[in-house]
């Protein structure tokens, strides 16, 4: 794929605690020039982004349940349905990664399901699974799960994680949702190289704070 082809894959992420205005703005500026496919923020910064990038084609994501995805169901519903009432397209929420450790199945699938309602015609949902905590198999039962509750896209990591996207969690995630839904790859995208790879694994997003450096030929050292 060619850099442009890729830029268009790419939600262009910052989701730093120190982040300011100023640098929200700039990285909404860099999202126009380079054609990225969203923008990716805390949900505070959602009216700022949203008001950026009117009209400019470029998407607006916010993250809910962020980092550690263990905000009760309501809460997530909430935070979704607010961020869709401030400008957002596209919402990545946390599973709750303790409770599907805990074998609490069906409250993790609701958990994904309320959230999918509050976004339904509204905002596409992407569910991230936080790869580096799972075995194998729970990367299998929660891709399942978000396939089951009607999510858009199983994405890999926060970022905030021990460890980010790799080729083999993304084959893993494909071969268990088919080849019908979508996956962001995120957490230690930086570079053109290991885009690519993700790609042919069968990622369809990425989430990166590298993007400039992806779409360049340079190696980035953000998220």
């Amino acid at each position: 794929m060619t850099p442009e082809q890729i830029a268009s894959m790419i939600d262009h992420t910052l989701l730093g605690a120190v982040s300011t205005e100023q640098d929200i703005v700039r990285i909404c500026g860099e999202a126009k020039q380079y054609h990225f496919a969203t923008v990716c923020v805390n949900p505070y910064w959602v009216p700022v982004v949203a008001r950026e990038l009117a009209g400019s084609g470029v998407g607006v994501t916010t993250v809910i349940g962020f980092p550690l995805g263990a905000s009760r169901t309501e809460v997530k519903k909430l935070e979704a349905a607010d961020a869709i009432v401030a400008g957002a397209t596209e919402i990545d929420m946390v599973l709750n990664v303790g409770a599907l450790k805990s074998g609490h199945i069906d409250a993790v699938k609701q958990d994904i399901e309320a959230v999918v309602e509050a976004c339904k015609g509204k905002a596409k949902v992407k569910v991230i699974i936080e790869t580096c905590y799972l075995t194998d198999e729970e990367k299998r039962q929660a891709s399942l799960l978000c396939k089951e509750a009607g999510a858009d896209f199983v994405k890999t990591s926060t970022g905030f994680g021990t460890g980010g996207a790799t080729v083999e969690d993304i084959a893993l995630i494909r071969d268990v949702v088919g080849p019908e839904m979508d996956i962001k790859a995120s957490g230690g995208v930086r570079d053109l190289e290991i885009a690519q790879k993700l790609i042919q694994a069968g990622a369809t997003r990425l989430g990166a704070s590298s993007s400039i450096a992806i779409v360049t030929g340079g190696v980035g050292q953000g998220y």
